[in-house]
């Protein structure tokens, strides 16, 4: 859409870095503002405007949304569920404010769609494993799956209330050769590859037959873009949306690799990681992101893992 100038907050992240050039691609690069704490180098610095931001800054927020006559933001900074159980308070300040300091600038000036990401996180034990529902049992017990619970009523609230137009998925474990690991339990299946590649072995903190819902980034930016671009009067879940590409275990991963390395090596130490991934999902009914608004995924493991490999130096 012709107009539009967009925040995306945490742009120097995992998945923010992939979705502000596909952003900038999409609207122009001077209409895309890239904001983080961490200063990018590279594309994302070039490409287009940046802003130093730290989202618990309201009113550094707020000074933006005038400076660049904002219509959409994103908020993608978080502190992700294994860092998120050694720092707690921090964990929960920075993804509970953050998230409301958005909410109310978007609020208060007008801001016309605001997209913030939840997680398979925010599921919990009691939470049915296969084919998890888009509304069911939730009680997480990890600092950031409780984080990403609240956030989600929050983000239905602010919808209720006041009409803002925000959206959300539930993103499964997300993989990508182009960032390194950033402190999520699914990031084993993103360093599996790059030690793989490296070295040819991997030692794996997460018990060797342990299923987690998973999704190749081209996926993950192709889904946010699909949810955003929608119209409004398709979006019928304003909590998140439920996401899924694929499901696969640390084993399922190591053989897939062997395929093109056979000689690949993967050993288990397992470690505190494997009890938060015990409390999440092992297979994700999107069901209702397929109905609302077209979702359907590109890549299955063995399409991944031959681009990944291709891909890592």
């Amino acid at each position: 859409m012709p107009g539009e100038t967009i925040l995306l907050i945490g742009a120097s992240g995992q998945i923010g870095a992939e979705l502000t050039m596909l952003l900038r691609s999409q609207y122009g690069n001077s209409n895309v503002v890239a904001a983080d704490i961490k200063i990018p180098v590279g594309e994302l610095a070039e490409s287009g405007p940046f802003e130093e931001l730290n989202v618990l800054d309201r009113n550094r927020i707020a000074e933006l949304a005038d400076k660049y006559k904002l219509t959409q933001i994103y908020n993608m900074a978080a502190m992700l569920s294994a860092t998120g159980e050694k720092f707690p308070q921090k964990a929960w300040q920075l993804n509970m404010d953050g998230l409301i300091n958005t909410l109310e600038v978007a609020r208060e000036k007008g801001i016309k769609k605001m997209y913030w990401p939840s997680s398979i996180a925010a599921f919990g034990p009691t939470t049915p494993k296969t084919d998890t529902p888009q509304i069911t049992i939730m009680e997480p017990n990890t600092i950031y799956g409780i984080s990403k619970q609240a956030g989600e009523r929050w983000c239905e609230w602010y919808f209720l209330k006041y009409g803002l137009d925000v959206r959300s998925i539930r993103y499964p474990g997300i993989i990508s050769y182009k960032t390194e690991p950033g402190g999520g339990t699914t990031d084993y299946a993103v360093d599996i590859y790059f030690k793989a590649k490296q070295t040819g072995k991997y030692t794996c903190y997460i018990a060797e037959n342990t299923l987690l819902p998973m999704m190749y980034m081209p996926d993950a930016i192709k889904a946010t873009l699909q949810l955003m671009d929608a119209p409004a009067d398709t979006i019928k879940v304003r909590s998140s949306y439920n996401l899924a590409a694929m499901t696969f275990s640390p084993k399922m991963v190591g053989e897939a690799i062997k395929k093109h390395i056979p000689d690949f090596e993967l050993t288990y130490d397992v470690d505190f990681r494997q009890k938060i991934a015990e409390t999440w999902p092992g297979s994700i009914d999107d069901s209702a992101a397929r109905a609302d608004w077209g979702w359907q995924h590109e890549y299955d493991l063995d399409k991944m893992t031959a681009d990944m490999l291709k891909h890592i130096k």
